[in-house]
């Protein structure tokens, strides 16, 4: 899907539950599949809670996409905490490892909640992801 399809329609709205998706560029695999640049991945998104700029419900970091999906904060928009979180991570992930270049995909997916039931339906998909992909034996490995 072209870059500008994802934008389309795109509305940021405080309070708003928000399910995320955002891919490496490439797909590539082997950064996120390193320990420390997951944890990185992780410690930005608690970043973004703590500053309660989000507040998570659920998320997964796959070899090569993360799923993530919070509430939206009062002082930011959806596309703001986006660029910030790949940022911030991209620059991490790089200096770590020593490398340069882009890190994650331009665009990302993101689906608003329309109802409470979604939420739980989506967290369970969310919790799931790596044992679909064959990465877990059991939910919570």
């Amino acid at each position: 899907m072209p870059y500008d399809d994802l934008r389309k329609g795109r509305f940021s709205q405080v309070g708003q539950a928000y399910f995320i998706t955002t891919v490496l560029a490439d797909r590539e695999q082997r950064y996120l599949s390193h320990f420390e640049c997951a944890r990185i991945v992780v410690r930005n998104m608690k970043l973004l809670h703590d500053d309660k700029r989000v507040n998570s419900f659920a998320w997964v970091v796959m070899p090569d996409h993360i799923h993530w999906l919070f509430q939206l904060g009062d002082n930011a928009s959806l596309s703001s905490i986006i660029k910030l979180f790949k940022g911030r991570t991209a620059q991490l992930i790089n200096t770590y490892l020593g490398r340069n270049g882009t890190l994650w995909q331009k665009n990302f997916y993101d689906h608003a909640l329309r109802k409470e039931d979604d939420l739980r339906a989506i967290a369970r998909y969310i919790v799931a992801n790596p044992l679909r992909a064959g990465l877990v034996n059991k939910i919570g490995d």
